[in-house]
């Protein structure tokens, strides 16, 4: 079901209004919104790549656009396509478009705490951390912790909120898996969960997702929260740490990982690798002598 490519018949998925959006053509959007038939706001996703226009218009950042579409009746909150889809919330945190994601939570209620698609999917504090968008992971933080005050909720429940069962990602995990060690260190601060596991398809503990991808000092800050070095992979294409070093051919990672009491012999995944396996398969030639 996943990972294809948009097929022939994903063509002409867009009605006018989602395309006119998209496009940030706000003459468009008005035209067509003004007409006596009038386009509906909330014309559901087609295809397996759609938008609705809200969330066309968020994830492209036209801010006049998402205001004339809520101004229609567009629903804030509505679900997104077939395919991992985000609410409108969740893409603009994810592209980074902080005057979107403030106007959808503060004018027009959208829900900061909206469960992830579960392939995929991402919440919007997710989506921002993934992207290494600090500033709007701190103000949708401080909103809702501002918002629970008098119900005395925690704001660990946005922190550590369940990621999408393939493919998802905790806001640690995400925030690990690109190296942002200031984002890393604010949510470690803030009550994020350094051992939340992988989710169960191609998932990655905040661990094993900076160990993959290289980043040292995220690995050692972790490691010093912590995290389990040994925690398993997801079942599906996971890694443990060591493992996931290894594949990367990160050999000071490996070292460290190593040091930090790592074992060789565990494996992980589906093809049930030790990490000098999944060396030996990427050419990882000097992690192999480490690991030998």
């Amino acid at each position: 079901m996943h990972d294809r490519e948009a097929s022939d018949d994903e063509e002409g998925i867009w009605t006018p209004l989602q395309l006119a959006a998209a496009q940030s053509d706000l003459p468009h959007v008005k035209l067509l919104l003004d007409q006596p038939s009038g386009s509906n706001p909330n014309e559901p996703p087609r295809g397996y790549y759609g938008h609705t226009a809200l969330q066309a218009a968020s994830l492209n950042g036209h801010l006049e656009v998402v205001e004339t579409l809520l101004a229609a009746g567009a629903q804030v909150d509505a679900p997104g396509g077939n395919n991992g889809g985000r609410t409108a919330l969740a893409l603009a945190a994810g592209a980074g478009h902080f005057p979107i994601v403030r106007h959808l939570v503060v004018a027009a209620g959208a829900d900061i705490t909206r469960p992830p698609h579960k392939y995929n999917g991402r919440t919007a504090l997710q989506a921002a951390a993934e992207e290494g968008h600090f500033e709007i992971v701190q103000w949708l933080l401080l909103y809702h912790q501002q918002q629970q005050q008098q119900q005395q909720q925690p704001v660990t429940e946005v922190i550590n909120a369940p990621p999408a069962s393939n493919r998802g990602r905790t806001a640690l995990q995400a925030a690990s898996a690109g190296g942002f060690d200031e984002m890393v260190e604010f949510l470690l601060h803030a009550g994020a969960e350094v051992n939340a596991p992988a989710s169960r398809y191609q998932g990655v503990t905040a661990l094993q997702g900076a160990a993959l991808n290289g980043h040292y000092t995220t690995v050692r800050r972790l490691l010093a929260a912590g995290a389990d070095v040994n925690a398993p992979g997801a079942r599906y294409n996971g890694y443990t740490a060591l493992a996931a070093a290894a594949a990367g051919g990160h050999a000071d990672i490996v070292r460290l990982l190593l040091d930090a009491g790592a074992d060789r012999a565990m494996v992980s995944g589906n093809k049930m690798w030790t990490a000098a396996r999944f060396a030996v398969a990427r050419g990882q030639k000097g992690v192999v002598w480490l690991l030998g």
